[in-house]
């Protein structure tokens, strides 16, 4: 049943090549193939978990498949499928898309995520939603198998008092008080914040964390300082890869970065195949 909600959406997104129909792959019917999907880069797996019921639903047999979360490089053959020849032509863009696409994230996000443990073991790597439209089920899988933490799926999962929220309310510590009052106690009230007194002031109004946004590291360590072991530190905006290390340094508890999602480049894959039978 889980994988049908997974399935369903794929084949929704299959439809954009597929309707009204594939005008040159429909000569091969009733001809069989075998695809191979091979890797044409290095990185961390990911997307087969999904790849494998939606062939099956579609009728394919599966060969021989490499278990996500792991590492490949060029030349590995990480999928093997067989089929109608034109079914297997006419899926092949969006089964390349798909695995490239979150095997590209797992594969910066574990980057990240390295690069952040050499200066601080402790310290969590995030993601956020800025994510594709429709995709962001499968992008926050492919953040938590690259080591990841995929922070707020939706806007449901907890707070986030942001800087729009606090503008048009006017009183930080008043909002963060009526919220706390309010909402269930399951649920995280995080706030944005942009100075070191907004921090405090947060602090004192009783959230459960903070998140710095666009603060450079030394503006970071002085909250740091005061609040570390009291509140959960997260520091978000403009982190990258080449400089994920200097935010590590800070002390801060949690880094989310939307680099992962919008900026990480697609992993490559190609199919060969051959006919059968």
């Amino acid at each position: 049943m889980i994988d049908w909600v997974y399935v369903k959406r794929m084949i929704d997104y299959l439809e954009e090549d597929l309707i009204p129909e594939d005008i040159t792959s429909k000569y091969l019917e009733g001809m069989r193939a075998r695809g191979y999907v091979k890797c044409k880069d290095q990185g961390i797996l990911a997307g087969n978990r999904f790849i494998l019921p939606f062939l099956k639903y579609l009728n394919f047999n599966i060969i021989a498949s490499i278990k996500d979360g792991s590492e490949v490089k060029r030349n590995d053959v990480i999928l093997v499928f067989d089929g109608d020849a034109s079914n297997v032509l006419s899926v092949e863009r969006f089964v390349l898309n798909f695995i490239g696409r979150l095997s590209g994230i797992a594969t910066i996000t574990n980057l990240m995520v390295k690069k952040a443990k050499e200066v601080d073991p402790h310290v969590r790597i995030a993601g956020t939603r800025k994510t594709t439209p429709g995709f962001r089920i499968f992008e926050k899988y492919a953040i938590e198998l690259g080591g990841g933490d995929p922070h707020r799926y939706n806007l449901y999962d907890a707070v986030l008092i942001k800087d729009n929220h606090i503008s048009l309310y006017g009183d930080l510590e008043g909002l963060v008080k009526k919220i706390k009052n309010e909402v269930s106690f399951t649920k995280v009230v995080e706030v944005e914040v942009s100075s070191y007194e907004d921090a405090i002031r947060a602090y004192q109004a009783g959230a459960d964390a903070i998140l710095l946004d666009n603060m450079r590291p030394h503006e970071i360590i002085p909250i740091v300082n005061e609040l570390k072991g009291k509140i959960i530190l997260e520091a978000s905006g403009g982190i990258t890869p080449d400089n994920v290390k200097e935010y590590a340094k800070t002390g801060v508890d949690v880094i989310s970065s939307g680099y992962i999602t919008h900026s990480s480049r697609s992993l490559d894959f190609s199919l060969d195949v051959e006919k059968f039978g």
